[in-house]
């Protein structure tokens, strides 16, 4: 049977990508839920979507950076449930395409408000319902850019990489305190999911004109890279879950890079600079 059968579950950024899939995933194993996403109409097609495979779900919009209304949200899915026994933080943006020289302060604010203050503001609200559930779970999605750098993503690898931080101190905590809580920290590789492209139209809509590297780096990261398939992610993320891992890498090229980190830490940037060249190039 389905440890998540039954459970609680909420997932933020669910309107689309890995969001979307894990909260079909979820109503596929049994799970009753709660998503939210800032973008209302994609929402409305989850909740469809989760409704038609007879999962009782709760929706509702919500931007993750506003850390009154997730305490608020978080308020509303207990009270209209009477617990809440999992958190999936997944809710997040791309927040790249400049170096740190020409980025503007903005993009440092808005993407760590949004991958990182997001993933605390969830955490924190829901931590306190989770343990009075005695079987909670706290699963906060990273990325492969969480223990790995790249160039221009230096807003993007400092959000995951401190969402990476934040939930290993987090499950520390848990343990020291005896708490009744799981804590996973997600890394997915390659996925296929909109988040490249929706850089360019972030950018555009702050008034940035994307050059054509940026452009063809989009193209190349949509046909190349981001492979894996958004349901195969969040079954995935959904076995590590009820398998109690406190790590999941999605996809062998997280595996990979994993390795590659820990064995090469001084060399791997170089090696990172010479195949982005090396794709760009083709």
């Amino acid at each position: 049977m389905s440890s998540v059968r039954g459970k609680v579950a909420v997932v933020t950024g669910a309107g689309s990508g890995i969001g979307r899939q894990l909260a079909l995933e979820l109503a596929r194993r049994g799970a009753r839920l709660a998503v939210s996403d800032v973008d209302e109409a994609a929402l409305a097609d989850t909740v469809a979507e989760v409704k038609a495979l007879g999962a009782e779900v709760q929706s509702g919009t919500l931007d993750v950076s506003d850390r009154t209304a997730v305490l608020e949200y978080a308020t509303a899915v207990a009270g209209q449930f009477g617990v809440v026994h999992q958190i999936y933080n997944n809710a997040g943006i791309a927040g790249g395409g400049q170096t740190v020289l020409d980025a503007d302060w903005e993009l440092y604010d808005r993407t760590l408000a949004v991958n990182l203050f997001g993933v605390i503001n969830g955490t924190k609200a829901f931590l306190p319902h989770l343990i009075d559930s005695g079987d909670g779970q706290v699963v906060n999605v990273s990325s492969l850019n969480g223990f790995m750098a790249q160039p221009t993503l230096s807003a993007y690898c400092a959000s995951k990489f401190g969402v990476r931080g934040f939930t290993e101190a987090l499950r520390t905590e848990m343990i020291a305190a005896g708490h009744p809580v799981r804590v996973t920290v997600v890394h997915p590789g390659g996925v296929k999911t909109g988040i490249a492209s929706a850089a360019l139209k972030e950018a555009e809509a702050r008034g940035i004109e994307p050059t054509a590297e940026q452009r063809e780096r989009v193209r190349v990261y949509n046909e190349k890279l981001l492979k894996m398939p958004a349901g195969q992610a969040a079954r995935i993320i959904v076995d590590g879950v009820e398998a109690g891992k406190p790590r999941v890498l999605v996809g062998n090229d997280a595996k990979l890079v994993d390795r590659l980190v820990r064995l090469l830490p001084r060399r791997y940037p170089k090696l990172i600079v010479d195949f982005e060249r090396r794709r760009l190039a083709r």
